[in-house]
């Protein structure tokens, strides 16, 4: 698996972003947001239990995320048509104020070395990524638990910083000073 300090991989995979049927299906690649912070969540499978909590939970912070001049992007290995289908269905995915990547051929999930071995789709993987494309941040969890968006934003506050940051360090709290 890749991890902190490699170059995160380039994409260009399509995406949902609204529910319209006529522009809700676009194409992004890593070169549409170059300048920007990335946060990118990857989940096994659409019309799963855990995902949508998880999905909802990063979509109600996307406006901190973006004041932190952060994109978020989620990704799983289904199809542009089943993630299209799942955001009309799902009352929680909606209006989602980010892009759904489809990384249907695997080549994403694949370079970052987060296949799961037994059932082939992308593990709960999380990437921070900087505007020069380096991995700051990177974790996996089991498919039986959800991440912590909350926790995410507050790592990727506390990398742009560029200082040292103690434990449960939160943003206007004291960074460590090396004596």
């Amino acid at each position: 698996m890749l991890t902190v300090g490699d170059t995160f991989p380039g994409f260009d995979l399509q995406a949902a972003v609204s529910n319209k049927s006529s522009s809700g299906l676009v194409r992004i690649t890593d070169q549409d947001y170059a300048d920007q912070w990335k946060v990118i969540f990857f989940w096994p499978k659409d019309f799963t239990f855990i995902c949508p909590t998880e999905i909802a939970e990063f979509a109600s912070l996307n406006s901190d995320f973006s004041n932190a001049n952060a994109t978020v992007f989620g990704v799983s290995v289904d199809t542009k048509f089943m993630r299209r289908t799942w955001r009309l269905q799902h009352p929680q995915l909606q209006h989602l104020p980010f892009p759904m990547l489809t990384d249907i051929k695997r080549e994403l999930s694949q370079a970052l070395g987060i296949i799961d071995k037994i059932e082939g789709v992308a593990q709960r993987a999380t990437f921070v990524v900087d505007p020069e494309n380096t991995i700051r941040y990177a974790s996996v969890t089991d498919v039986s638990v959800g991440r912590n968006a909350r926790e995410i934003l507050r790592v990727l506050k506390a990398l742009q910083t560029g200082d040292l940051c103690p434990a449960s360090w939160q943003k206007g709290t004291n960074n460590l000073e090396v004596a």
